[in-house]
């Protein structure tokens, strides 16, 4: 298949050693995941640059909206759900397993998550991502520039609904395409299945939580951080690289993975929480303060709530309803004096040191173990 020559000949020198520094988190990360991250570009492009062609032979217009599901593929990211999955294999396999095998299963993993924030991005009625218009903006935008009858915006949101669909099509084709035995390949979709269900269920509670914050919590923000990132970020990209691998559902190191793929992925949310109030636009790609505009029922906005004086707690209750930099800005810094950011720092502390006891706990390969240390740091540390 072109896709998997393409990832192989991108993956055909193998990755630099761990250098001799005072870091070898650093190290690990810079010698192995660069590389990763390129055979997964590879396979999406070489993947999709059959697709797009595949639909553009039916009508034109069809291969204009497969480039633009293929753009938003391509536009950038940190394949943060590759990369977990990858070391999840490698956790298991060691390091003299040949990559291309899989790569294939590893890149779906950023189709799902394309078709994800696209989905996500409508609900929220978004207007950047990756510091780039959203596929329901860019759509809208298209439309007006071609003069088209109807709502422009109403076109937008039905396009970028269409491109997610097609993205979840995508992640399951070329899924497929990974040289993995059949019966184990049925385990890597059902874990891949699961993965899929706690996502949309996850994003419920994400929407219900915006239509009910007056009942909502920290336990019930934490949960939908649980189901809506922690499962199809970090948990299940883990459990489903180590199915790739053919490590058995009760083994040890299955346990260490979910308990370590639960608490990074929370801490991942937490940082989100944190960064939707308190990011630089320019490295998030998204305007500051979003989340206090929508008045989003997020772990930090709820703990604020809780630890709110009468008078804090009449200025949060704004949240929603502030528009303009100076009101977010200053309601930013009443969450701030009440603790919660603070806080919300804690607790991201407390789970990355729960992901290492975990990793303490399981056999596993030692690259895998340092890279998946030096993760657990870096995916709650972004500012991105």
């Amino acid at each position: 298949m072109a896709n998997d020559a393409v990832a192989a000949d991108a993956l055909r020198v193998a990755p630099a050693q761990p250098g001799a520094t005072d870091d070898p988190v650093r190290d690990v990360l810079a010698a192995f995941t660069k590389d990763l991250i390129k055979g997964v570009d590879d396979t999406l492009a070489a993947f999709l640059a059959a697709e797009v062609d595949s639909l553009t032979e039916i009508d034109a217009a069809m291969g204009g909206f497969a480039a633009a599901a293929r753009d938003c593929v391509l536009a950038g990211g940190k394949r943060v759900r590759s990369t977990f999955a990858y070391w999840g294999w490698r956790g298991a396999v060691g390091g003299d397993e040949s990559l291309p095998s899989v790569l294939p299963a590893l890149a779906a993993l950023e189709l799902l998550h394309t078709f994800a924030l696209v989905h996500d991005d409508v609900m929220d009625a978004s207007d950047t991502r990756r510091g780039l218009p959203t596929a329901h903006r860019a759509a809208a935008a298209r439309h007006r520039a071609a003069g088209h009858a109807g709502d422009p915006d109403r076109f937008g949101a039905a396009v970028a609904v269409l491109i997610g669909d097609l993205c979840m099509v995508w992640a399951d084709r070329l899924l497929a395409h990974a040289t993995v035995p059949p019966s184990r390949l049925l385990d890597v979709r059902r874990c891949y299945d699961q993965m899929r269900i706690e996502t949309v269920a996850g994003q419920y509670l994400d929407v219900l939580g915006e239509n009910d914050a007056a009942n909502w919590s920290v336990d019930r923000a934490l949960r939908v951080a649980r189901y809506k990132t922690a499962s199809y970020t970090v948990q299940q990209p883990l459990l489903f690289g180590a199915c790739l691998a053919g490590v058995a559902t009760d083994a040890p190191l299955i346990a260490a993975y979910a308990r370590y793929g639960l608490a990074v992925g929370e801490a991942f949310q937490l940082r989100d929480d944190l960064l939707g109030v308190y990011g630089d636009p320019a490295t998030t790609g998204k305007p500051a303060g979003d989340d206090l505009r929508t008045g989003k029922p997020t772990a930090l906005l709820m703990l604020a709530r809780q630890l709110a004086d009468p008078t804090q707690r009449r200025a949060l209750d704004r949240a929603g309803s502030v528009t303009g930099a100076g009101e977010v800005a200053r309601l930013a810094e009443v969450v701030a004096d009440t603790g919660a950011a603070v806080q919300v720092e804690r607790m991201i502390s407390d789970r990355v040191a729960e992901a290492l006891t975990a990793l303490d706990t399981a056999s596993i390969d030692e690259t895998a173990r340092t890279a998946l240390t030096g993760l657990a740091t870096a995916a709650t540390t972004r500012r991105a």
